[in-house]
């Protein structure tokens, strides 16, 4: 039988993250993981005051959902500012990282399908 799974998005269920593509402090809350939904993951990440990913990509278009502080979203030939409320959409394949902007944290909501992630750094990235 299938139910309905509620869950409460609170930076205080979140755990600190060691995964390399974090540089900076940063904490994840799984909202759905694989092994509750076969074709979506929501993962709370809160990056806190200056910390952001390494430049990525992934296999599947990503939907990132603002919901707290100030943040940002950038490519090599994009930056776009992020606050709560603010939806970003980073097409497949897309070279990208996001993060908090200096002096303050920022939590978005993470929505993806099922797929391959890869890390970029043998390419030059600018600044955010």
């Amino acid at each position: 039988m299938n139910q309905i799974r509620h869950v409460r998005v609170d930076r205080e269920r979140a755990t600190p993250s060691d995964d390399p593509i974090f540089e900076g402090p940063v904490a994840i809350q799984e909202i759905v993981n694989d092994a509750q939904a076969s074709l979506l993951r929501v993962t709370a990440v809160t990056f806190e005051e200056g910390a952001r990913n390494r430049a990525h990509s992934h296999g599947a278009d990503q939907v990132l959902i603002a919901t707290a502080g100030k943040g940002y979203v950038a490519t090599e030939g994009e930056r776009h500012e992020l606050e709560p409320g603010d939806i970003a959409l980073i097409p497949a394949g897309t070279r990208h990282w996001h993060g908090a902007e200096p002096g303050a944290a920022f939590t978005h909501l993470s929505i993806l399908t099922p797929g391959h992630m890869e890390i970029l750094d043998d390419e030059a990235e600018e600044t955010p």
